[in-house]
């Protein structure tokens, strides 16, 4: 039924939330892969504002920390998943998170996507969006969206 299974993870306790339930799917599916994709968000216009006098090179400094920040998590995480006899491949990918997750399961074959959502509402979700939201109304591909509250001893 399921053959690739895209997890998109942004280093937060809530976006793990998802892997139980993928790593379930994989297991009983036999899936051929899961992909642990990571988006590396540009730095906001603000925050290059706000730290211009940091030096020219502030930027491309911590672009690069942050992309070695998020390949590290990957590993780290891979590793954990293989021992668990889970076939997994990672991806690290510089965009904006919706359009890059989006863009990715339409281009390598995902026939579902395992995703945690912040549970944000209200002012929050409108100011800040949900990269959930966004994949959900803009792909064919089924979803299963894993709520904070799930979790909820």
């Amino acid at each position: 039924m399921y053959k690739k299974i895209l997890v998109p993870l942004d280093g937060s306790d809530l976006s793990e939330m998802s892997l139980e339930h993928a790593k379930a799917i994989a297991t009983k599916f036999a899936v051929q892969e899961v992909v642990l994709i990571r988006v590396v968000e540009p730095l906001s216009t603000l925050a290059v504002a706000e730290l211009a006098g940091a030096g020219a090179d502030w930027l491309s400094k911590a672009e690069q920390m942050a992309e070695t920040e998020a390949s590290d998590y990957l590993a780290g995480l891979e590793e954990k998943l293989k021992k668990d006899g889970i076939p997994v491949k990672t991806v690290l990918i510089r965009g904006r998170a919706a359009e890059v997750i989006l863009d990715y399961t339409n281009k390598n074959k995902i026939d579902l996507i395992v995703m945690s959502t912040h549970g944000r509402s209200g002012v929050t979700r409108w100011v800040l969006g949900s990269i959930a939201d966004r994949v959900l109304t803009h792909t064919s591909v089924p979803i299963l969206l894993v709520s904070p509250s799930s979790h909820k001893k």
